[in-house]
């Protein structure tokens, strides 16, 4: 079996290298124009859009495995410019079912002859994916959901993952220290993600426990699963009909608030996130429904995501200062998470969120929606040295997918406002004041402990002045070389200055004899050379923001 996968494995190696070869040429062609000579060219916008294109055209060829990597490739701004981003944010899991003899050999693998296991069952998938797809039928009287693995696709994608990981190596070549670190943990990460989204039994426990967080809110419904019709391969569960949550005819025929819809939405995935610690990731329309009281369903829990305490407690701060305009609390949070680097540029992300913020707010200054100012970020993130978590990439994800359903349900509406409000009502925003209290009452008492120290020591330092007995260490921090490199041109000015005097002088006192002329003059000329060299280095000195507002405005309208 091992030999087989490894066999597999070297053929789709050489299927993805011939698939990717026309982006590995321009990618290369990109440090030399010409492959093997030649300097780098100058990458544009519309080189990028349609780099993308080829890119997302090659992983629906490649199949299953590759969507869903260009799916979670579409949610790590960290890793791919904001062209490839958006086209792979269109990359929908959608792939033609097995046929029936191949999903039903899995299903009497797994639970028996299909007839004994269930009292029915309709042999056309009511919805199909890259990894499983789902059937109706019956079970003991009532209709249940049988979702079943695709056949042969575990094979397929341990094949593919060693692939991928034999791949690393060579996309290392086309990308920053920064990014191969992101990079290289996102390959582990997937392989990670895509074998839980595989195993049902893991899907079936996720979905329990959502249920379990959601048992006393009725706002929601998830499908109960039916253990004993279930395994590794096979998950069936209760069948729940509903209208699509973006058939917004049909739902306002049915008289269902759709703000009130939105609201209640936002607020099951807010709890989700701040509260529980475990999520579903996957809120595309196709997986969110809406039952005739206005109840939302919930279906396929395979992708789920994981928020620890500490950044569920950032994320909590994040929507805070987001809430308050607060740019430096958005910067503290975000380089606390880990996701902008300490020695970051803050005026010029200060300046990204200003801009961010004022363009996304209304005439109120409280209607600006948060998945305006991510998407801002987002465009920035690739310009700086960032390194992106797994789960709060999937947040990021989820917050902006969930948003666009919101929006879609009422164009109004306040994603701010439905945070702000549900903070509040649990007690957070009072518990961040009352930090802020207790940090502000914290600095007031060492404030007055400093006011009963400085006075005698103040004294004393002006008493040692008084008798001329005061000495002070100066030391100055030099990481960039700048006092190294003004003391070198310093020196070169001197030299050169007594090279140019000495040189005339001698040819003023003797022009003929050009040998102690050129004697002279040629050390001048190398001192004036390593001169003019120390000044034309952009290094040190003379840097250049890699990002300002100006360049920002003209990437929007672009």
């Amino acid at each position: 079996m091992v030999t087989l996968v490894n066999l597999r494995a070297y053929w789709r190696f050489l299927v993805v290298l011939y698939q990717f070869f026309p982006l590995i040429v321009a990618y290369t062609r990109d440090k030399r124009k010409y492959l093997l000579f030649g300097g780098g060219r100058r990458v544009t916008t519309e080189m990028r859009v349609k780099r993308a294109d080829v890119l997302l055209e090659s992983l629906l060829t490649l199949g299953p495995t590759f969507i869903k990597l260009g799916q979670l490739l579409s949610t790590r701004p960290d890793i791919l410019p904001p062209e490839y981003i958006e086209v792979l944010g269109t990359l929908q899991d959608d792939v033609p079912p097995a046929p029936w003899d191949d999903s039903k050999a899995v299903l009497e693998a797994e639970l028996g002859p299909v007839e004994e296991a269930f009292d029915a069952f309709d042999t056309e998938p009511i919805s199909g994916a890259s990894l499983g797809q789902v059937y109706v039928a019956e079970y003991e009287g009532e209709k249940v959901a049988v979702k079943v693995r695709r056949p042969g696709i575990e094979d397929l994608v341990e094949a593919d993952l060693r692939v991928i990981r034999w791949s690393m190596p060579l996309l290392m070549r086309f990308i920053g220290e920064g990014r191969a670190f992101s990079l290289e943990n996102l390959a582990d990460e997937f392989a990670k993600t895509i074998r839980e989204e595989m195993d049902y039994a893991e899907e079936a426990e996720t979905l329990l426990e959502i249920q379990e967080n959601f048992a006393d809110d009725d706002t929601l419904v998830i499908p109960e699963p039916i253990p004993e019709r279930s395994d590794d391969r096979v998950l069936t569960m209760e069948y729940l009909p509903g209208t699509k949550i973006n058939n917004i005819e049909a739902l306002d025929d049915r008289g269902i608030d759709r703000t009130e819809l939105a609201t209640n939405l936002q607020r099951i995935y807010l709890q989700m996130i701040v509260d529980d610690g475990v999520f579903h990731a996957d809120p595309h329309p196709g997986n969110l429904s809406v039952t005739d009281d206005g109840r939302i369903i919930f279906y396929d829990f395979g992708m789920h995501g994981e928020v620890d305490p500490f950044i569920q407690e950032k994320i909590v701060e994040f929507y805070i200062a987001v809430a308050n305009q607060d740019v430096d609390g958005i910067l503290d949070t975000l380089i606390e998470m880990g996701t902008l680097s300490p020695n970051v540029d803050r005026q010029v992300m200060g300046d990204v969120m200003e801009l961010a913020i004022a363009d996304a707010r209304g005439d109120d200054i409280e209607q600006y929606r948060v998945n305006q100012i991510l998407e801002q970020v987002e465009s920035t993130i690739y310009e700086f040295p960032l390194r992106l978590p797994r789960n709060l990439a999937l947040v990021l994800r989820v917050a902006g997918v969930v948003e666009g359903v919101c929006v879609t349900l009422d164009p109004e509406f306040d994603f701010i406002s439905v945070a702000t409000d549900y903070l509040t009502e649990e007690g957070y925003r009072e518990e961040s004041v009352q930090k802020i209290i207790e940090g502000v009452g914290q600095q007031g008492q060492k404030t007055a402990q400093s006011l009963f120290r400085v006075p005698p020591k103040l004294e004393r330092v002006l008493d040692r002045a008084d008798r001329d007995n005061l000495t002070l260490n100066v030391r100055l921090e030099d990481n960039r070389g700048v006092l190294d490199k003004l003391a070198k041109r310093l020196i070169y000015g001197i030299f050169l200055s007594f090279g140019f005097v000495s040189t005339v002088i001698i040819y003023a006192l003797n022009p003929e004899n050009l040998v102690a002329v050129g004697a002279a003059g040629a050390p001048t000329a190398v001192v004036a050379l390593l001169l003019w060299r120390s000044f034309r280095s952009r290094k040190g000195i003379r840097t250049t923001p890699q990002f300002t507002r100006q360049n920002l405005k003209e990437r929007r309208r672009e």
